[in-house]
């Protein structure tokens, strides 16, 4: 089953290839990794998707837990998240009809042109990643010349409304 696992580490040389090491040590497969500041200059937020059943991303989080200079580390899975991911797309695609076709799901996926020319269109899309797979496979009838796509950022949710009501009423 996937897995998002979020690290806060140090912001200092080495300290992401320290995590990766230890996922490689083991055995673990990383499908995609993102890495960004903090408001916080010093830590780093390391957002890591991979693969296994409960014990094995339970162990992943233990073991990263305890490296130095790690701050905190979650399974951000376990509770209700928002994940996201990014792709840059560029299609071969000429002005006409089959241009239309690719600006109809531009609209529907609610996608972006960022660069065009006569003959492609880099097209931008954030969602999650099934909807970059879903965008991608309705691209492919055009001729998609590349695809990068960034890897999984996630943040779990708000407290319900209800919790939130609760909790001032309490506090009231």
């Amino acid at each position: 089953m996937r897995h998002t696992i979020s690290i806060t580490v140090a912001n200092e040389a080495g300290e992401l290839s320290r995590i990766v090491g230890l996922f490689s040590a083991r055995g673990y497969n990383i499908e995609t990794i993102s890495v960004g500041k903090t408001l916080d200059q010093k830590w780093s937020k390391a957002t890591i998707v991979t693969c296994g059943d409960e014990a094995t991303i339970e162990q992943i989080v233990k073991q990263c837990a305890r490296l130095a200079r790690v701050k905190e580390v979650k399974a951000v899975t376990t509770l209700p998240h928002i994940e996201r991911e990014m792709a840059l797309i560029d299609v071969s695609v000429k002005a006409g009809d089959e241009r239309q076709e690719v600006m109809s799901l531009v609209n529907i996926f609610r996608a972006k042109v960022v660069d065009i020319s006569h003959e492609k269109m880099i097209l931008e899309l954030s969602g999650t990643q099934e909807k970059v797979d879903t965008f991608i496979e309705m691209l492919s009838p055009m001729a998609v010349n590349e695809v990068t796509r960034s890897g999984c950022v996630a943040i779990n949710r708000l407290s319900p409304l209800e919790d939130s009501v609760k909790g001032l009423q309490y506090a009231a």
